[in-house]
């Protein structure tokens, strides 16, 4: 398949980083942890990041939404990673040397068999025609979620094919303290990367149904633009995602107006991730627009949310199903 998906390369952050070794106790995880310095990234300031728009880094799984087998379709992430004897070649390589571009990949030979229906993701390099390895030696890329998935179930729990419908969480059009859920046409999507939220996605840090009724959502990226930021200074930001309500997030994406993005995580100002109260949650949600003429299976998500039609919560963590 000679399609390539969507952006999905690896975002700078917004300052230089370092790598700083992790106390003994945390060693065995994690040797070291990233952190930023006050230094603001080259690339960050080639992108013109002083007039880029501030949206929330939201705490999930990466999605895209392209056409397969004629329809528009959910595309869940999959990175083709090396097998073992290749992936041990890079890392004694990348002990030699301090540039990882500089390693020669067999991709035919060095990769773990993938799906014939993968994709890579778009602007990653190439070279004859192959796809190339990031920094890290994975080549991003996607796989379609196909109805009913095994592997992919919560992602498949969010669409609907025989309606091509998706389930998305987004900022009410009208009221810019309200969230909205409500179903969208998955061809208004394509094109488009997403993240699905939920129950069983990253520990659902925001809350999401319980384990016997589980909730799970997609967010488009960049739904949620930031209105009061802080000024691109490290001690600014600092106190920003300490001391205001609107900070308490994951992250900052900034879409710059060349297309590039930019990020910053809690991490890399030592701040924890998750934390108790999200912003996220802070805000009440309505359910609209969630009864259509559509075959539903009863246990779907679906059918779940077209019995709160028109209902509003006082929070994402409030919403409950009556089965």
């Amino acid at each position: 398949m000679s399609r390539l998906g969507s952006v999905q390369r690896k975002v700078p952050c917004l300052f230089v980083t370092q790598m700083k070794e992790e106390p003994s106790a945390k060693r065995e995880r994690q040797p070291f942890k990233v952190l930023a310095t006050e230094t603001i990234n080259r690339k960050a300031l080639d992108a013109d990041i002083y007039n880029a728009i501030p949206t929330e880094k939201v705490d999930g799984t990466c999605c895209y939404v392209t056409t397969y087998k004629g329809q528009p379709y959910l595309w869940a992430r999959l990175d083709r990673k090396p097998n073992k004897q290749a992936e041990k070649r890079f890392k004694r390589f990348l002990y030699s040397v301090e540039d990882s571009k500089e390693f020669i990949w067999n991709i035919e030979e060095d990769f773990k068999p993938i799906p014939e229906c993968w994709i890579p993701a778009k602007e990653i390099q190439q070279s004859n025609g192959n796809p190339l390895p990031d920094e890290n030696g994975h080549i991003p890329g996607w796989v379609p979620v196909e109805k009913n998935s095994k592997q992919y179930c919560w992602h498949s729990s969010v669409v609907n094919y025989e309606a091509e419908i998706a389930l998305i969480l987004k900022q009410h059009a009208d009221d810019p303290g309200l969230l909205e859920i409500s179903p969208m046409p998955l061809s208004d999507l394509l094109e488009q990367t997403l993240e699905l939220i939920g129950t069983n996605i990253n520990a659902n840090p925001y809350g999401l149904g319980s384990k016997k009724h589980p909730i799970h959502l997609l967010v488009p990226h960049g739904a949620f633009e930031i209105k009061n930021p802080p000024m691109l200074k490290h001690s600014d930001i600092l106190s920003w995602f300490e001391g205001c309500r609107e900070g308490k997030i994951e992250g900052i994406v900034w879409h710059c107006n060349d297309g590039c993005l930019i990020k910053l995580h809690r991490h890399h100002l030592g701040l924890c991730w998750p934390i108790a109260e999200t912003y996220l949650n802070s805000k009440p949600v309505a359910v609209n627009g969630t009864k259509y003429d559509c075959d539903c299976e009863p246990k779907c998500l679906f059918n779940h949310f077209s019995k709160l039609d028109g209902q509003r919560f006082n929070r994402l963590k409030d919403i409950k199903f009556d089965v």
